[in-house]
């Protein structure tokens, strides 16, 4: 599945073009089960599931913070993949996990790209807390727990 080309960038608020629909797979025979698919748009990614009764999880592409791609040894015998997408501040978790879908590796770069596009045209930065024990609260230079 090749993805959409569009000139034009949408709107912060809409969810953008979509640019893959991709269906959870039996792991066997790679056969698709209907019952989980997720969309992927330019400014979010959608999880649905259910049979009887569905349930719709939606995610900003901009609060994706890393994305990881791994593949057993079944799934690359039948051509599948397992996309985890690490959320920063996300009331449904802290990762979207993806299994058994198909064209992984290019799903897993367009979010990546994708996501730092979003987050650019936010103006959202993503900040890190590297290490609270090397704070410096005096103010003189030296990490605390070394004074």
């Amino acid at each position: 599945m090749e993805p959409v080309n569009n000139n034009m960038a949408p709107p912060l608020t809409s969810k953008g073009e979509l640019v893959y629909k991709e269906t959870t797979r039996l792991r066997f025979f790679a056969i698709p089960w209907p019952f989980r698919h997720f969309e992927i748009y330019e400014n979010d990614i959608v999880e649905i599931s259910g049979l009887l009764s569905i349930e719709e999880n939606d995610c900003y592409m901009y609060k994706v913070a890393d994305v990881k791609l791994t593949r057993t040894f079944l799934q690359r015998i039948m051509g599948l993949s397992t996309i985890i997408c690490y959320l920063a501040s996300d009331a449904s978790g802290d990762k979207l996990i993806m299994k058994n879908i198909k064209h992984g590796k290019d799903i897993k770069d367009y979010i990546l790209s994708q996501s730092e596009k979003c987050r650019l045209a936010r103006r959202t930065v993503n900040t890190q807390n590297l290490s609270y024990q090397g704070a410096d609260m005096d103010g003189d230079g030296i990490p605390d727990m070394f004074e």
